[in-house]
């Protein structure tokens, strides 16, 4: 069967969403467009898909790449996580610098695309939190941040690793002018990463390194250790600020964050007797107020309510306690 090539004109009027390609917001990224009903199929190394069931199209792209996609408007909406998104505007920041430190004054907008350049949140995903931190050999004598001024630090994230040392060293040096501070130049050498960035004290490259930690698991059989945290992050939605089609950025914005609350909330059901109702209804007081109707069984009445998944098992343990029959738990899909 031969394969379906995508063409520019079969471009033409879709919304380009970006997604990552690999990487451990992928799956995530993949489940939620599932929940918000996006259908489509990704052939064999093909990294755009067209959606089936919206005039959308998915770019897939790696993480990194994705602001700066959506920031100059070559896409309009995309999935990456925070980190990324500061490094991206930490890069535009020294980029700003080293053009007025040179009399290079440009406007705003992409001289490609001619749109505003930069990109704006939507929604945090609530998957994929981690932290950017500062790590050193466990065994080392470096205790926290200032102590690796001067010294080489590898990283993926330069501009962030940049920004954090700089501040580190004007702190030191005591340097509070916005003038001397942006022409100084970094005693700390940054050596750039792209991958394996935890090996690199072990084989001499670096005294100390920025990198991502989830669970920790990996920083440990590294032999490393958190001595400060850059920034804590996690997934976000973001758009661009010229979205092609706003409506239909905000229809999936808003699909996306009812499979969010889906997955955050359950529907706790019950019956209780309604001189109990007032104590009931302080355990499950729902997002906005219960829905309470009455029983066929007379001062009777049965209740239904959104519970934090998390919190479940408590509610329905202080439910029993106060008279509640019948308790129900049912998994929400999606809501809006």
């Amino acid at each position: 069967m031969t394969q379906k090539l995508i063409t520019p004109e079969s471009l033409e009027g879709r919304l380009l969403f970006a997604v990552p390609k690999k990487g451990r917001l992928l799956q995530a990224s993949l489940n939620l467009l599932e929940g918000a009903d996006i259908q489509f199929k990704r052939e064999n190394r093909l990294d755009i898909a067209l959606v089936k069931n919206l005039p959308i199209a998915l770019v897939f792209l790696p993480a990194a790449d994705i602001p700066t996609f959506v920031g100059e408007g070559r896409v309009d909406l995309g999935i990456t996580g925070y980190d990324q998104v500061q490094e991206h505007d930490a890069g535009v920041r020294a980029l700003a610098r080293a053009r007025r430190m040179s009399n290079d004054f440009s406007n705003s907008e992409s001289p490609s695309t001619g749109k505003p350049h930069g990109c704006e949140t939507v929604l945090d995903l609530g998957f994929g939190a981690c932290k950017l931190q500062v790590q050193v050999p466990a065994k080392g004598e470096y205790k926290e941040g200032r102590d690796l001024i001067g010294k080489n630090i590898g990283t993926s994230f330069v501009h962030l690793t940049h920004e954090y040392f700089a501040r580190l060293e004007a702190e030191q040096e005591g340097i509070t002018d916005p003038v001397e501070l942006q022409n100084r130049k970094l005693r700390t050498k940054i050596i750039e990463l792209s991958g394996s960035v935890e090996a690199a004290c072990a084989l001499g490259v670096a005294d100390g390194i920025v990198d991502l930690v989830e669970s920790g698991e990996t920083m440990k059989a590294a032999g490393l250790k958190a001595i400060d945290t850059v920034i804590e992050t996690s997934a976000i939605l973001i758009k661009s600020k010229a979205p092609s089609n706003p409506a239909l950025v905000d229809l999936i914005a808003s699909r996306i964050n009812g499979v969010i609350t889906a997955q955050k909330f359950v529907l706790c059901q019950y019956n209780v007797p309604r001189e109990k109702l007032a104590a009931a209804v302080k355990i499950t007081p729902g997002k906005r107020a219960p829905t309470v109707t009455s029983l066929d069984e007379e001062g009777w009445v049965a209740v239904s309510a959104m519970v934090e998944k998390k919190r479940i098992a408590t509610v329905m343990d202080e439910l029993v306690q106060v008279g509640a029959q019948d308790v129900l738990v049912l998994d929400i899909h999606n809501t809006r």
